[in-house]
């Protein structure tokens, strides 16, 4: 396990490695996730073997630090990623990256360019005020206050075991603040900053999900908009083998 000072102030963020050639694979978790946990088995496999990977945890989640001063914005986020690949010393990665932490590498791609080569999503938030049965959502709709003094043990009774499994994990302010500020997006807006990246960039949509929103503007934008059968949010879970090939896309 590695670590850096995201703050100044002591604060780490953690991650573990897989050694092997660069440039390195990046492996970036949803809120109230853990990189490894979703990540680990599609790095492990035959068809990704032999790049350097990394399984970073973000401010607040899995074995990183959860200071309470820290904002929890996406750009701060994005921030401590790039503190962590700084530290690893990193340039020009392959960010895959889900849900949350999607929206957190299209705002490191954007404020740190040199570190990103190639990003590949999965149902990243690409807008602010996502629906309200977004997981972040619900989260964000109770005060911070509220959310850490009870609410956070009711929200983890209703998302099932396979996210509460994390989330528990999760401090619950930098959970609260992290939903909040990921509802509120990016400026320029995530959507915005993805079309415009002089990069490649794929986007692996379930299709359980639904169609994506304003897919054709992305494809348009040089985004490869990829609908995976069989597979709803969690699509490294629900279709290991087509994850896989998208990741291996790049080699």
């Amino acid at each position: 396990m590695r670590q850096a000072d995201f703050d100044g102030k002591g604060s780490c963020i953690r991650w573990t490695e897989m050694p092997g050639e660069e440039p390195a694979r990046v492996y970036v978790h949803g809120l109230g996730s853990i990189s490894a946990v979703y990540h680990a088995h599609i790095a492990a496999r035959p068809e990704l073997a032999g790049r350097r990977s990394l399984f970073v945890d973000l401010p607040g989640h899995g074995i990183s630090d959860r200071p309470e001063h820290f904002g929890y914005t996406l750009e701060g986020h994005a921030d401590a990623l790039a503190t962590a690949l700084d530290a690893a010393g990193l340039t020009g990665c392959e960010l895959v990256a889900h849900s949350m932490g999607g929206a957190v590498a299209i705002v490191l791609a954007h404020r740190r360019p040199e570190l990103v080569s190639r990003l590949l999503l999965t149902e990243a938030n690409l807008d602010s005020m996502p629906p309200p049965t977004a997981g972040s959502s619900n989260i964000a709709s109770y005060e911070e206050e509220e959310f850490v003094d009870g609410a956070h043990a009711r929200v983890l009774e209703n998302v099932g075991p396979l996210w509460a499994a994390t989330m528990r994990l999760a401090d619950p302010r930098a959970l609260h603040r992290s939903a909040t500020h990921l509802r509120l997006g990016s400026d320029p807006p995530m959507r915005e900053i993805l079309q415009g990246l002089p990069i490649e960039r794929v986007y692996l949509q379930g299709e359980r999900s639904g169609q994506l929103a304003g897919s054709q503007a992305l494809e348009a934008s040089g985004v490869r908009v990829v609908t995976v059968a069989g597979a709803g949010h969690n699509i490294m879970f629900d279709n290991a083998d087509a994850f896989v090939a998208a990741v291996a896309g790049g080699n």
